[in-house]
């Protein structure tokens, strides 16, 4: 399954550009919260020069075949989307299907599209979507509380240890942070928490328009961010690169008789998962992988000329996968 991003700020700061600018989707796009009620869905190829290089190594396939990830243009997030204001249960919704997201902050000036908060200023569109996703999640955990708590009463296994950390979150949030920290913990994942999820920063804008003191709220508060002027880019290329950090997914290859494919899995997956990515009986009738770095391909220039030299490896369905491996399956 692919894992997917939403692109979450303010009405009218270009997230609906942005998606455009990266799908080539036509979207509606119009200078009016509420444009995009519903999410638009799109599927974006990852750069990677790597594929090239190794497609050159399967010269009988015809096509390359990227890697992608989902992208969701979610509708702009106003003041009380917590407490249900602009559709705003709806909006966080959709954000909370998402696995990372995406926060654009405007720092572009243009006459005709009037800031939502009355002025241009990055720093308080990311304070007031902070406040909504923390409020949200802040309501959440405390219900979650409640619940755990009943169940550590009564002896539930693991309701004492997962009360815990609910309660470690709940402090986290009440003190205005967000609960990093914790993104891995079962008890945290199970509520799909917005304030958990991984996060890069947007800065709509040209670098002119960014200043030295909005640069710094930025890294004060370890807020990874880019700059870019979504209207006149011509290449994302930085930006879906970070975006595929951010999701922490690793590539591999396979060469096919028809194409040679890049893949994209979260860090971490097996061989034998992986192999379910390419095909549900892959995994299902699993016996071994045959694996080489691309690197190593490339400098053998042909899959059986590594094979002739011994460069291929055989390896067993617990192998992790790791980014730029070339991946064969063997299954019955």
């Amino acid at each position: 399954m692919q894992r997917s991003l939403g692109i979450v700020g303010l009405p009218n700061v270009g997230k609906s550009s942005l998606f455009s600018g990266l799908t080539k989707h036509r979207v509606d796009i119009a200078a009016y919260p509420f444009t995009t009620i519903s999410p638009n869905v799109g599927v974006v190829a990852v750069p990677d020069e790597r594929l090239a290089k190794v497609a050159a190594c399967n010269p009988s396939a015809a096509r390359q075949v990227p890697a992608a990830m989902m992208l969701y243009d979610i509708a702009g997030l106003v003041q009380g989307a917590s407490r249900g204001e602009g559709l705003g249960n709806q909006f966080l919704a959709h954000i909370r299907e998402t696995d990372a997201m995406i926060i654009v902050a405007r720092a572009f000036r243009d006459s005709n599209v009037a800031p939502v908060a009355g002025k241009i200023d990055p720093c308080l569109d990311v304070e007031v979507i902070h406040e909504e996703l923390r409020r949200k999640d802040l309501a959440s955990v405390v219900k979650k509380e409640q619940a755990l708590a009943a169940e550590a009463r009564v002896g539930k296994k693991d309701a004492r240890e997962h009360l815990a950390v609910i309660r470690e979150v709940r402090t986290i949030l009440e003190q205005g942070k967000f609960p990093d920290a914790f993104r891995n913990h079962p008890a945290v994942q199970k509520l799909f928490l917005l304030t958990a999820k991984p996060r890069l920063y947007l800065l709509n804008g040209r670098e002119d328009e960014v200043s030295s003191a909005v640069r710094a709220f930025f890294a004060a508060r370890n807020l990874p961010f880019l700059i870019l002027d979504v209207a006149t880019a011509d290449d994302f290329t930085p930006l879906l690169r970070a975006a595929y950090q951010l999701l922490d997914l690793v590539s591999f290859f396979t060469l096919g008789d028809e194409e040679t494919r890049a893949w994209s899995v979260p860090r971490g997956t097996t061989v034998r998962e992986a192999a379910g990515h390419i095909h549900s009986d892959f995994a299902e009738r699993f016996i071994r992988a045959e694996v080489i770095a691309w690197d190593e391909l490339v400098a053998q220039g042909s899959w059986l000329e590594a094979r002739r030299k011994g460069k291929i490896r055989i390896e067993k369905k617990e192998y992790l996968v790791r980014d730029g491996d070339v991946v064969f399956i063997r299954h019955q």
